[in-house]
């Protein structure tokens, strides 16, 4: 190779290894910019990358100069939705207000019986309880009793706290936690009694809650239709009651150590026998399950309400409404009390 062209040959290797070792430093000053910053492997790959060979730190200036500070990516966080998870239920920030509990039975007028009654009516409950049911029941699996609930999405408290939040909504379409499942404890003990059952599943409440004892008679009168048998309707419902100072009171008994939401019977009047031609027939019946519940289960009632209302009572002569328990009650006491209500309802009619 003569001379000239060994020359051009080193001058090229010269210039190659010139443009290396410039590569080589823009990639080392990089890659030094990325540990500098978030000492993260990840983040100097995505340096690498960019197109414009800058790179945008969590600690950056904007475009005035002014520093901005951002918080430092936490890769344990997978979504927003992970870190905004709370316990619903507990809402910690709320008012809450107490649950006071009570017993509310009070002195008997006669046997097991208490009454409160607000109408111009005298009851003789000796004599009424003296009297037969007007109607009987027979020894057949056919449906004799039917359980409807005008305000089905009442529900009750979740646990024994003593006390609830100010957001609490007692109120519920999930038929597991309101008074539907109340109406199941019933009927199962009816069952276990041979005495037939059917149990309206229909939420007259929802979505409206005006025109809910309209749409519960309906269902109520094809039922009465659809089975001939039936001689007993129970509205079975939840009741609520909070005093000036906003605590909610809970009505409450034990049975063999087990504690029950209290019950009030319920039992309309109306003097013209316009409307309610069968008032005294439905008095008497709640009378007799009234006596019978605080036999069995000493404690169990709150006095029987004699009013001057109907509730849907004047469908047929073993009408009545029952109140199991109020909204601070829990789940699990209305259900006790619905199955000892049903053993109590049993032995009344097997009876008749």
């Amino acid at each position: 190779m003569n001379p000239k062209n060994r020359f051009q040959a080193f001058l090229c290797i010269l210039i190659s290894i010139f443009i290396v070792i410039l590569g080589v430093f823009s990639v080392t000053s990089r890659v030094s910019q990325c540990i500098d910053i978030q000492g993260d492997t990840t983040l100097m790959a995505a340096c690498l990358m960019m197109n414009s060979g800058s790179f945008s730190s969590d600690n950056s200036s904007n475009e005035s100069g002014k520093k901005v500070v951002k918080k430092p990516l936490d890769n344990n966080k997978t979504t927003t939705k992970t870190e905004k998870a709370v316990d619903t239920t507990v809402p910690k920030d709320e008012a809450t207000y107490p649950i006071t509990e009570v017993d509310l039975s009070s002195s008997k007028l006669y046997d097991n019986v208490s009454l409160r009654n607000t109408t111009s009516y005298t009851v003789d409950v000796k004599e009424r309880l003296s009297r037969t049911l007007p109607f009987e029941i027979s020894d057949t699996r056919q449906a004799q009793v039917l359980i409807v609930h005008t305000h089905t999405c009442e529900s009750y408290m979740d646990s024994d706290s003593g006390f609830y939040y100010e957001s609490f909504y007692p109120r519920t379409t999930d038929n597991e936690k309101n008074v539907y499942a109340v109406g199941e404890a019933i009927a199962k003990s009816l069952k276990e009694e041979n005495i037939g059952v059917v149990h309206a599943k229909t939420q007259h409440d929802y979505p409206s809650y005006d025109g809910a004892y309209s749409r519960s008679y309906d269902t109520i009168m094809s039922y009465l239709e659809k089975y001939e048998g039936i001689k007993v309707v129970l509205d079975i419902h939840r009741d609520s009651m909070t005093t000036d100072s906003n605590a909610r009171l809970k009505p409450t008994f034990y049975y063999n150590g087990k504690k029950g939401a209290q019950i009030m019977i319920m039992a309309g009047h109306d003097s013209s026998y316009t409307n309610f031609p069968t008032w005294e027939d439905n008095l008497t019946f709640a009378l007799k399950l009234q006596n019978t519940c605080e036999s069995m289960y000493q404690g169990m009632t709150r006095p029987l309400s004699f009013g001057d209302f109907t509730y849907n009572m004047n469908a047929n002569s073993g009408s009545l409404l029952i109140e199991v328990g109020t909204d601070a009650n829990t789940l699990d006491e209305a259900v006790f009390s619905g199955e000892l209500l049903g053993n109590a309802l049993a032995k009344v009619l097997q009876k008749s």
